[in-house]
């Protein structure tokens, strides 16, 4: 793929409904989804899952989830940089809706799936938040739907907030081949957000094997940047601008699993 194929600019997957949707079918793969929805006040939006599994993530405001005959509240928050939200699964072969008397902006992270498993809600106090690196390449990981910590069938989604002047997604690695016990296969999308006006960050791919992605862009707020395969990382934040990420994930596996491979050449002096 291009760098053009592989780095999405606000509103260029815009439609209808959506600010930004990816689906397996634009970025070129199997598994990985992710859309945003802006509602208005006193506004609603409904669709059906199909044959993926989907989590409902505010990243502005709070809303109600009905999943058929069950309703959840979702409190959510002012912003991504307010800290952690709750958060709503839904399974495959199921119609939602997504109501809002506030208004606000969510994001619905999704996977093809198998199974379907019940509908359930996700409280902000169980999500895991893990503080990752050391000086310049400190991050919070906000794990809300990491592999070990919320039961999905092959979603894995996590929250990334880099401070400002900081490298995360460091150091670079991949998970682009099926190695049992050392590498999963995953196709992923990173999200943006930056906070305050006018800020910006950097978001680097570059290739594992011959013809592979290979990608240098300039992120804002609202951006995606799909990972097929290669190399992710830095994700650079300018200085005086925290950068939020959210990491859509999911693959072939028979095991629902997080494994990478870091580039051997960019470890040392860091680990």
């Amino acid at each position: 793929m291009t760098s053009n194929d592989l780095h999405l600019s606000r509103g260029v997957t815009a439609g209808a409904q959506y600010v930004l949707d990816v689906d397996p079918k634009r970025a070129g793969w199997t598994y990985s989804s992710l859309r945003v929805v802006e509602l208005a006040p006193g506004g609603s939006h409904t669709f059906t899952t199909g044959d993926s599994e989907w989590i409902v993530l505010p990243l502005s405001g709070g809303c109600t989830v009905r999943v058929e005959d069950e309703e959840f509240q979702i409190l959510g928050r002012g912003s991504v940089f307010d800290g952690v939200s709750d958060f709503v699964y839904v399974p495959r072969d199921a119609r939602v809706q997504i109501a809002s008397g506030a208004g606000g902006r969510f994001a619905l992270a999704g996977a093809k799936c198998e199974r379907r498993l019940p509908a359930r809600y996700g409280p902000a106090p169980e999500v895991p938040v893990e503080d990752r690196g050391s000086g310049s390449c400190a991050r919070q990981v906000r794990n809300f739907a990491s592999a070990d910590s919320f039961d999905c069938d092959r979603l894995i989604a996590v929250e990334v907030i880099t401070p400002g002047g900081h490298w995360s997604s460091y150091p670079p690695h991949k998970h682009d081949e099926h190695r049992p016990g050392e590498e999963a296969e995953l196709e992923e999308i990173y999200y943006f957000e930056i906070e305050g006006p006018n800020g910006f960050g950097y978001q680097r791919v570059f290739p594992s094997r011959e013809g592979g992605s290979d990608v240098l862009a300039e992120v804002r707020t609202g951006d995606a940047v799909l990972v097929p395969d290669g190399w992710h990382g830095p994700s650079i934040a300018q200085p005086g601008h925290a950068m939020y990420y959210l990491n859509v994930m999911a693959g072939p596996g028979e095991t629902r699993e997080w494994r990478i491979c870091f580039h051997p050449d960019h470890t040392e002096g860091y680990r």
